[in-house]
């Protein structure tokens, strides 16, 4: 398998996750600082020109990061990254689209790209702080799912890849505080010897 990444994405959440599954795979990064992911190369192999992408060995592409986790857990079932039952696992997948439609995509995505959201510079603030407000209430939704467990559903599973993606961003990158929940599962996710390893892959810290 190949992943389709760049340094900083949410494809972090995949890469996490082929490393806690530990089979071979190789990493193609895609580099937005260069708009790589607008390139005739990438636009050929991935017309939606955005990250993860994951081309399997039968030479077919995955994209959509809820889609291609589902599809690591469900085709390795040894590892158990899915609850066992169905109910747990569509919780999981509601938790994951919650986070990646809502918490990403309203969220974050109007702290780092406020002018995909308004064309006029002086708004700038105001949706960077409708940014900041969506995030915040979206970790305040999730912490009591988490309450005190280690992870959200009992054990490690992909819901988790995608909560540390967040919480990173969040510490990381925006400079946020986590509710004390989720900053305890921030730092139970960076002692994982997947994600050290994913992160010093993408040169990350």
């Amino acid at each position: 398998m190949e992943l389709f990444y760049s340094p900083n994405a949410c494809s972090l959440a995949i890469h996490v996750l082929l490393e806690e599954i530990g089979k071979p795979y190789t990493l193609r990064r895609v580099d937005f600082s260069k708009q790589e992911q607008y390139g005739a190369e990438y636009v050929a192999l991935n017309p939606k020109s955005k990250v993860p992408a994951l081309l399997r060995d039968d030479g077919t592409l995955l994209t959509e990061l809820p889609a291609i986790a589902w599809y690591l857990a469900r085709s390795n079932p040894e590892l158990k990254l899915l609850p066992p039952d169905i109910d747990a696992e569509v919780r999981t997948l509601e938790i994951m689209d919650y986070l990646v439609s809502t918490v990403h995509m309203r969220g974050f995505t109007r702290i780092f790209r406020p002018e995909n959201f308004s064309p006029t510079p002086e708004d700038k603030e105001k949706v960077q702080a409708t940014g900041r407000k969506t995030i915040v209430d979206g970790f305040a939704i999730i912490a009591p799912v988490l309450g005190a467990s280690d992870y959200l559903f009992g054990a490690f599973s992909i819901a988790d890849a995608v909560l540390f993606f967040l919480e990173y961003w969040a510490v990381r990158r925006a400079g946020m505080s986590l509710p004390s929940a989720l900053d305890g599962h921030f730092q139970r996710m960076l002692m994982r010897p997947a994600v050290q390893r994913a992160l010093a892959a993408e040169g990350l810290s």
